[in-house]
């Protein structure tokens, strides 16, 4: 394969940004981000380390342009911003996401003027999931869109249970370098044997059962009462909120346990304790089930609040959300910005966030992993509860979300969750994708969006560890950075001193 470069390679990296989100959720076309790797590492290996940051910014642009664009609607429609407040986020967000791809590529150009294959197997799919973990955190993280979120309907599904979403991106992003030794080296046997011994592996993995029932099903039931956002907060419509909901519950199927959305009761606790929760917890103690639901709580003493989730029909008990969302529910350096965004009206921008250490709620005999909303995208934060927790609950609110990509690919994130830890997950949501997620990961019962609906049906409570639960993020970050330093002490610093004045800089 030859590049491309001037305006036509930056035009072709743009294009295989944006196709490769067709690889996501609700699409799910893996082979596609293999192809669009591949375009953008054979572009880097013809590039100086200045026009592999241009390549490496298209592609960016046009993966996140595509694949987050939804951040508009969120913030214009929902959020009430104005039109130029909402397209300077977005478009800001989009580029400090680019930054990542083009900063990989240019790094990787100088430290490798002239990439080995064996440079090209193991330093470009490092630096690539390197980068994605550093997006994970990086000023409060945003790992949306990693590469392995793709792989779960793949033969290459089994390795997420043992390497997590960037092990498992290791691999994926391995396929294109392979790819691209086989059309441009002559050595196409060992190619050959990894593009089929990977992918045959993991689909062998996948035949592994990592963890084992706890007990018998439970019945579960999720509540997805489809409030609008316009509607939800209104002081006049708190009556008939409840009443959806209780409705949809009390008058159902009976089950074990009934989850509510986030934020499904629009009042702090202490406004609806001695009402709302009192008539609930007598209602659920009639039948012995248990309900999760969304709350925010008021901590009047010192005047703090949260997005919590609240657990009845036994003793109650709080979550509150610790991962919170950045000008969504808290303003990052409000002490440097003071109230300059005050004007941009950011909704619920003053959120607190609850501590990392909460014991586990306890819900129809058994420890939930809880999660509200956005938290879910984070792996190594929900496998802190585990081996002890029995199931993973996430409640949200997609309406924020509109009719876009987000909500199916917040989804594809929670089935993530389910098939790293080997537990079912639950997802309630306000205006969907509400769903029962197996072990596996695969969608056994779900909703439609838009509609009121209760998804009702069996789980199986869970217990032991799969090998990411046991290991975690750390191993697949320090074998990345261990693969990088190697491949630059062997192969990389002495093209260094030697291509400079080739390469123009």
């Amino acid at each position: 394969m030859n590049s491309l470069t001037g305006r036509y390679g930056g035009l072709l990296m743009l294009f295989a940004g944006a196709v490769a989100v067709t690889a996501f959720a609700p699409f799910g076309f893996y082979p596609v981000i293999i192809g669009s790797l591949l375009l953008l590492f054979n572009q880097w290996l013809y590039d100086t380390p200045r026009q592999a940051f241009r390549h490496g910014f298209f592609f960016g642009a046009g993966f996140f342009g595509a694949g987050v664009s939804w951040v508009y609607n969120s913030i214009h429609v929902f959020g009430h911003v104005p039109l130029a407040g909402a397209l300077t986020v977005t478009v800001g967000l989009v580029v400090i996401l680019s930054l990542y791809p083009a900063v990989l590529g240019y790094c990787l150009r100088r430290a490798f003027r002239d990439p080995s294959p064996a440079v090209l197997w193991i330093a470009f799919p490092a630096g690539w999931v390197f980068a994605e973990w550093l997006r994970s955190w990086l000023f409060t993280g945003f790992p949306w869109l990693n590469i392995a979120n793709s792989l779960l309907d793949s033969p290459m599904a089994g390795y997420i249970p043992v390497l997590g979403v960037y092990g498992s991106g290791w691999l994926l992003a391995l396929l294109p370098a392979l790819l691209l030794t086989l059309l441009k080296s002559p050595q196409r046997l060992i190619s050959v044997a990894l593009l089929i011994v990977v992918p045959v592996a993991g689909y062998l993995l996948d035949r592994v059962q990592w963890t084992t029932p706890r007990g018998e099903p439970i019945q579960v039931s999720l509540v997805q009462g489809n409030i609008s956002q316009e509607d939800k907060w209104a002081p006049e419509n708190l009556l008939s909120t409840f009443s959806r909901y209780t409705d949809l519950t009390f008058t159902a199927q009976p089950s074990d346990l009934t989850i509510w959305p986030e934020t499904a009761i629009p009042a702090f606790y202490d406004q609806v304790k001695d009402g709302f929760i009192a008539y609930l917890e007598s209602e659920l103690q009639k039948s012995g089930a248990s309900l999760l639901t969304g709350i925010p709580v008021l901590e009047r003493q010192n005047w703090e609040y949260y997005n919590a989730v609240i657990t009845l029909g036994g003793e109650p008990a709080f979550y509150y959300k610790q991962h919170l969302v950045p000008y969504g529910e808290y303003l990052p350096m409000r002490w440097l910005i003071g109230h300059a965004l005050d004007a941009l009206a950011v909704p619920n921008a003053d959120f607190s966030s609850g501590s990392d250490s909460q014991p586990l709620l306890q819900a129809a005999g058994y420890p939930v992993a809880t999660s509200i909303c956005y938290e879910v995208v984070f792996g190594e934060q929900m496998i802190k509860a585990l081996p002890e927790a029995a199931m993973l609950v996430n409640v949200s609110n997609d309406a924020w979300f509109g009719d876009s990509l987000a909500p199916h690919q917040h989804l594809e994130m929670a089935r993530m969750r389910a098939k790293e830890t080997g537990r079912p997950m639950l997802r309630a949501t306000n205006t969907g994708i509400s769903a029962i997620i197996d072990p596996h990961g695969r969608i056994t019962r779900q909703s439609p969006q838009f509609e009121v609906a209760v998804v009702t049906g069996p789980v199986v409570p869970m217990q032991g560890a799969t090998p990411y639960v046991r290991i975690g993020n750390t191993p697949i970050v320090i074998f990345s950075l261990a693969c990088l330093l190697l491949c630059w002490l062997a192969c990389g610093k002495g093209a260094i001193r030697t291509g400079q004045r080739a390469a123009g800089e």
